[in-house]
């Protein structure tokens, strides 16, 4: 929460993490719910904002009254605006009095109100704001740079190190086992990015609620298949095992569909957080050089192999044709033995 003051104008800008209900910030004399006014922000089905002053007369539903209150507020009309994934609630109150220590409440909802009525609330929480001090908002800020960090974590992780293992694997099984040994601890170390990358995922729903289900499936999805992933490293059959071709095979296609659904996943988060330029751009060049490089290496490994076939092909030996004898043998086999002798009457 934020506020500037001009006078006995006082503008106040709430921001919080919005998917889809309602956001509220009250006004309260003991921290105490009942007997508040609250402005209460949403968007509907249609898309369009909304913004309305409450009266929480009482705990139940119909005690709580759309359009009335006891803010002070300005000429000016409240507004609300949205940025990716944040909710803004912006509105003036005129007080001749200027506000000093304040109980404040915060609620927030999954449910979009239905003509102006209210669900419970899912999630509040009460704290005592000083007006008369700077503008703070440590716990905001706290959450904008862990969902950073889930980001940069998560990017680090399945869109660079991981890709980069299979890329190792897959182009440098000549260097046997060097390739084995490199593939082997970069992914493990992907795996520890991945695991960063969840655990600071379910901070971030616990404190912000975001609902956001395609993301958060996806990453369910592709965490799965990579613990399966190191599953199959301790289940490697011999080489010599008649299983081995179905392994491979496994190992290889669920890989590449695990990296696919991460990259996937990436876009949504940056979309759903709002990213900026900054994010999408970086992203980009970052896939656009992996792709480059997997292009490349592939059109080596396609001349390496047509030139192997190509050496092999010419030192296969033709096939040697039947021996062959003159044709005056049978008249040479006939002639009597005397004569071919040189005996003779």
């Amino acid at each position: 929460m934020r506020y500037t003051k001009n006078g006995d104008i006082t503008t106040i800008i709430l921001s919080a993490p919005y998917t889809v209900g309602w956001v509220g910030i009250g006004f309260s004399r003991n921290s105490s719910m009942v007997g508040s006014s609250a402005m209460v922000g949403w968007i509907n089905k249609h898309g369009h904002t909304k913004i309305k002053q409450f009266y929480l007369k009482g705990k139940k539903q119909s005690e709580v009254i759309a359009g009335k209150g006891e803010l002070p507020l300005n000429t000016v009309s409240p507004a609300v605006a949205t940025n990716g994934a944040e909710i803004y609630l912006a509105f003036q109150l005129k007080t001749e009095i200027p506000y000093g220590k304040q109980p404040i409440l915060l609620a927030f909802s999954t449910k979009t109100p239905q003509n102006h009525h209210l669900s419970n609330h899912d999630d509040r929480t009460s704290i005592i704001f000083d007006f008369s001090s700077g503008p703070q908002d440590p716990a905001s800020d706290g959450l904008i740079q862990m969902r950073r960090n889930h980001g940069i974590v998560g990017i680090i992780g399945w869109g660079l190190i991981l890709p980069v293992g299979a890329i190792v694997a897959r182009y440098l099984r000549h260097k046997d086992p060097l390739w084995f040994y490199l593939h082997s601890v970069i992914q493990f170390v992907g795996f520890a990015f991945t695991l960063g990358t969840v655990l600071l995922g379910i901070q971030l729903y616990n404190n912000m609620h975001a609902h956001i289900p395609a993301h958060r499936g996806i990453g369910i999805f592709v965490l799965v298949l990579t613990i399966l992933q190191i599953l199959a490293f301790f289940l490697r059959p011999n080489k010599d095992s008649k299983y081995r071709n179905l392994w491979n095979l496994y190992h290889s296609w669920s890989g590449r569909m695990a990296l696919f659904f991460a990259s996937l996943n990436i876009v949504l988060g940056m979309q759903a957080a709002g990213a900026g330029s900054d994010w999408k751009i970086g992203y980009g060049f970052l896939v656009s050089i992996i792709i480059i490089a997997i292009v490349v290496l592939e059109v080596l490994a396609y001349l390496k192999r047509s030139e192997k076939r190509s050496l092999h092909a010419s030192f296969q030996m033709d096939s040697v044709p039947d021996p062959s004898f003159p044709n005056n043998f049978s008249k040479v086999s006939n002639v009597p033995i005397q004569a071919q002798a040189g005996y003779g009457i």
